[in-house]
């Protein structure tokens, strides 16, 4: 504590102070630094656009695979009676 404050005045508000918003303007501790970097790092732009292009397309792609497994399953390898292979749709017995 300084004497200023022992004597119960406060010390006016910096201007430099209020440039700093968030956490970046606190006082922490070097440890508290390293385990929370996203919080006194500045958002790069240029970074976020490729995560978000490439978490796009990650998704896309698993829902092109889901959607080629949904398709593959209707159908089956069938062998007609003279031996020939041939891709068919499996049909219920209630049909």
């Amino acid at each position: 504590m300084s004497s200023s404050e022992s004597n119960g005045k406060r010390e006016p508000v910096k201007e430099n102070d209020l440039r700093t918003p968030g956490f970046r303007g606190v006082r922490t501790t070097t440890l508290f630094r390293a385990v929370n970097p996203e919080l006194f790092i500045k958002p790069n732009k240029t970074v976020m656009a490729i995560g978000l292009v490439t978490i796009t397309l990650c998704v896309a792609y698993i829902g092109y695979l889901h959607a080629t497994t949904e398709n593959k399953k209707d159908l089956y390898e069938a062998v007609d009676a003279d031996g020939t292979k041939y891709m068919r749709r499996r049909t219920s017995k209630w049909d």
